[in-house]
């Protein structure tokens, strides 16, 4: 579970802002339910948290600082030509100064700490550690120099085993992570335990953005024939008109597979398969599964209709409205949820989907997913999910640019509510921020009936 991410100088983020889902102590007795402990801790981490915030505010940075923390730890990066990556704040003139990124996250029973500083060019500072007995305990320290050099301290990894105290002499490229350094390296068991468990921790991260499909759903639904169930029962019950689905599989000729994949990267795919084979998505929504010196396939999602007289009529989901793919999209994570531990980020949740259907998502995660370690974030405009009944106060954050373009992040805590406010009237009238403020549409639409 995520406990808490600081950004600094990334996109829209300038000064240091923090993310903290550590549960509120004012509010024991609110939604107990809505909390895990913190292992070595008195505190606990929420389930679920919701962000607010006007068109360009900076929501969805939130999650994309997330998704380059992500990309830090899992990829290489190659050459150093490639610099870092990082995307510094650019509202202030050149800007040379680091980006920092800082984390702490529940792994296997463990509160970890992970964060890094980096510029352009070089990884700055990185850092891990855990606690135990109370105490932080550094798994390693690493920084670089003016000329690239790379140090690593790593007190914590001595007992990992000689190849990864090999690499902790080496150090590796100055422009990526350690993490990603020795994941690309070495082999799972020579990690040793603490690097295993951050490593499936960003692993099992899901970041679905608002437009993005889930990779794989045609595989995974006909592979899995109980999510294949699960996906045609939530769609039958939202009301989208779908009875169920079905997944056609049709294998391919190789003059088929060349017209649907670019000639430049034809043979680079066919030949250098891996042996798990490979996943490729089509536009229109199809998928194409290449396996290993072996048969090539197209499968296509259906959504079977019932008619009045009995009949089926198959759509493709292509075909189906924004609303249903959309959902479709989500219901991985959902699904997935309910047995197993994972930080599921949504962003722009309402993209598409009525708002009925929105709060009846929240809802089933919090009665269904219920086990240790799962944990859902979304941000949404979505106002009917600003509801005590449903959520506590520090599960609601709002987001907001100030005149430098920078963006902050605080909670309705910060804010002294009584327990009988309507939360969703009073943001709505901006008494919490986080709304457009629209004083010069309305001068606009002054000076249009004027004319």
């Amino acid at each position: 579970m995520l406990v808490s991410l600081s950004v600094a100088n990334f996109r829209s983020f300038a000064k240091e802002e923090t993310f903290s889902l550590v549960a509120s102590k004012r509010l024991s007795g609110t939604h107990d339910d809505h909390l895990i402990p913190i292992p070595d801790s008195q505190e606990s981490v929420l389930r679920c948290a919701v962000l607010y915030g006007a068109n360009g505010a900076g929501k969805s940075n939130l999650l994309k600082a997330l998704r380059y923390v992500e990309m830090f730890v899992l990829r290489a990066r190659g050459k150093k030509s490639n610099g870092t990556g990082r995307e510094p704040f650019r509202f202030a003139g050149e800007n040379k100064d680091p980006s920092t990124f800082d984390l702490q996250f529940i792994a296997a029973e463990t509160l970890y700490h992970f964060g890094f500083s980096v510029d352009d060019e070089h990884v700055m500072e990185e850092w891990l550690a855990y606690s135990a007995g109370g105490r932080e305990r550094t798994l390693y320290e690493r920084t670089t120099d003016a000329n690239g050099k790379v140090a690593i301290e790593a007190p914590g990894l001595k007992s990992a085993g000689q190849k990864l105290e090999a690499m902790v002499t080496v150090g590796g490229p100055p422009n990526q992570s350690f993490l990603a350094t020795i994941r690309a390296t070495l082999d799972r068991e020579e990690l040793g335990e603490h690097i295993r468990n951050v490593l499936a921790w960003f692993e099992d991260i899901a970041l679905i953005g608002p437009d993005e499909a889930f990779g794989g759903m045609g595989e995974m639904l006909s592979d899995n024939s109980e999510f294949l169930d699960f996906a045609g029962k939530f769609l039958r019950s939202s009301s989208t008109g779908v009875d169920h689905l079905r997944v056609d599989k049709v294998t391919i000729s190789e003059d088929e597979l060349r017209s649907l994949i670019p000639r430049e990267v034809y043979s680079r795919i066919v030949n250098d398969a891996p042996d798990g084979g490979i996943r490729l998505q089509l536009r229109e929504g199809n998928e194409l599964w290449i396996e290993p010196k072996g048969d090539s396939y197209r499968l296509t999602i259906q959504a079977a209709h019932q008619c009045n007289n009995g009949t089926v009529v198959p759509l493709e989901m292509a075909e189906e409205s924004d609303g249903t793919q959309r959902l479709l999209n989500l219901l991985p994570a959902l699904y997935f949820a309910q047995n197993n531990s994972g930080v599921y980020f949504i962003d722009e949740i309402d993209r598409s989907m009525h708002p009925v259907l929105v709060r009846k998502l929240f809802e089933f995660f919090l009665r269904n997913c219920t086990g240790d370690k799962r944990q859902i974030i979304v941000t949404t405009h979505e106002s009917n999910l600003l509801d005590l009944e449903l959520l506590r106060r520090d599960e609601i954050w709002f987001v907001e640019k100030d005149q430098s373009a920078g963006t902050h992040l605080y909670s309705l805590t910060d804010f002294k509510v009584r327990k009988d406010l309507q939360i969703r009237k009073g943001y709505l009238e901006g008494r919490f921020g986080g709304i457009p403020f629209l004083g010069d549409l309305d001068a606009l639409s002054n000076e249009a009936r004027c004319e």
